[in-house]
């Protein structure tokens, strides 16, 4: 009797919980009881409390961010001028850096070949060298390099010479007459103001492979909006089938290299990061280091960012997305960094944290330098993780930090050269800004 009655209580419950769950206005698609309770109440009928559902698992945390990696280039591809001899007072200084990516896999390469007096002299600590001079006009080559495939191609000299080292404003610009895959064209090309012209214009230096000789354009009209000279030293990027050339004190100039008469645009940095232009020689110098390490453009997810950090606690870190008509900045993330010394000391200044790179394929990573330590940011998670960019004590330098993407086709694929090059040159036209910007992010979606 006893069973039948709680059966029965039981169907009546059951009857009621189907009835509540199938007509209140919101609840879960089903429910796991656990007790019942009996309670003084006048309510008609019973009540059911719902259990909050558990909350969603974590999302996987982000991949290791990547080690700094170091491109091998066997010296008798360079070409170098042998060494000194070694009881000379002559010293050779000789390297070389990747100074321009082209987006899609492509390295630009500068090699500087310089000499410098250096005697041995005594000193308290033994004998050394002591730099006493150093060569300001050293030779200059240039490589387009494979970093995967490890082919390698020389450039050829500008004007018949190798002292350019004033040249450092170059970029490196793909087109596939397929519009993806791998490039069958490419362009290096520099542009700088024109000092020799009455009014404001540029002059741009550009090689084609299929030429094989360095073109010059002048009088190419500026698109500034002050009459202001442009200080380029930031890397050139590559971005939206243009070449960027950035001031980090003011904006950027870009324009279709490619083009027969390239037509320059001019977008100016997020309103509150302008700067003034300094007034003496020392204010530059001191601008140019502090822009250097706290300031970047970059590509991220097909669009073009802007990245500043401030440098005094509590660090704060600006993230910025160009608009799709190319002419404004919106803020996107913004993290303050000084939570990774909440409980301890604040840094040493040559500790202090400085922008690495811009991760070319997740908008919401940050890469900066705290000494030789590189740390991944995310900026959307206040997720950071790490790893070591250089031998113990030392500080990474940045400048030297280039983001390079690896698509799967690049190791199989080659240069693009006067005898590998397409005859299809449809891609080639001029477009405006505006048009490539909607462009990019409409293939993004897609």
């Amino acid at each position: 009797m006893l069973f039948r009655r709680i059966l029965g209580l039981s169907a009546t419950v059951s009857g009621r919980l189907r009835r509540g769950l199938s007509t209140a206005a919101s609840h879960p698609p089903w429910a796991m009881i656990y007790r019942t309770e009996l309670v003084k109440s006048p309510a008609p009928g019973t009540s059911i409390q719902l259990g909050a559902p558990a909350p969603p698992p974590p999302p996987p945390p982000p991949p290791p961010p990547p080690r700094a990696s170091t491109l091998f280039v066997p010296d008798h591809l360079v070409d170098l001028r042998p060494c000194p001899d070694p009881d000379s007072d002559i010293v050779a200084f000789q390297g070389g850096m990747v100074s321009a990516t082209s987006g899609d896999g492509l390295l630009l390469l500068d090699f500087t070949d310089a000499r410098g007096t250096a005697p041995i002299v005594d000193t308290p600590g033994g004998r050394c060298r002591k730099l006493i001079g150093l060569d300001l006009d050293p030779d200059v080559t240039r490589f387009v390099c494979n970093p995967l495939s490890g082919q390698l191609l020389r450039l050829p000299d500008i004007d018949g010479t190798k002292k350019t080292a004033s040249s450092n404003n170059f970029g490196i610009l793909t087109r596939s007459a397929h519009g993806h895959g791998p490039p069958d064209r490419y362009v290096v090309a520099e542009l700088r103001d024109d000092r020799d012209a009455e009014e404001g214009s540029f002059v741009m230096r550009r090689f084609f492979p299929e030429t094989g000789v360095w073109e010059k354009l002048v009088g190419l009209p500026s698109p500034l909006p002050l009459p202001r000279r442009m200080d380029i030293y930031h890397e050139v990027l590559a971005f939206a089938g243009r070449l960027w050339w950035v001031d980090l004190s003011w904006g950027a100039v870009s324009a279709d290299p490619f083009s027969d008469r390239p037509e320059l645009s001019f977008v100016e940095l997020p309103s509150a990061s302008v700067l003034p232009v300094p007034s003496t020689i020392a204010e530059y110098d001191a601008a140019r280091e502090v822009q250097g390490v706290y300031r970047r453009l970059g590509v991220s997810e097909g669009r073009l960012r802007y990245v500043e950090l401030s440098q005094k606690m509590p660090f704060l870190l600006s993230s910025f997305v160009l608009d799709e008509d190319g002419r404004s900045w919106t803020l996107e993330h913004q993290m303050a960094l000084g939570v990774l010394w909440e409980k301890i000391d604040p840094p040493p200044e040559e500790h202090y944290p400085r922008i690495g790179v811009v991760d070319p394929l997740n908008s919401s990573l940050m890469y900066v330098t705290i000494g030789n330590l590189a740390l991944a940011v995310d900026m959307g998670r206040v997720l950071v993780r790490g790893s070591l960019i250089d031998e113990p004590g030392a500080v990474a330098s940045t400048l030297f930090l280039k983001p390079c993407v690896l698509p799967p086709w690049l190791r199989s694929s080659r240069i693009p050269s006067a005898g590998t090059l397409s005859s299809n040159k449809d891609n080639t036209r001029s477009k405006t800004l505006s048009d490539i910007l909607v462009r990019a992010d409409r293939d993004k979606k897609n």
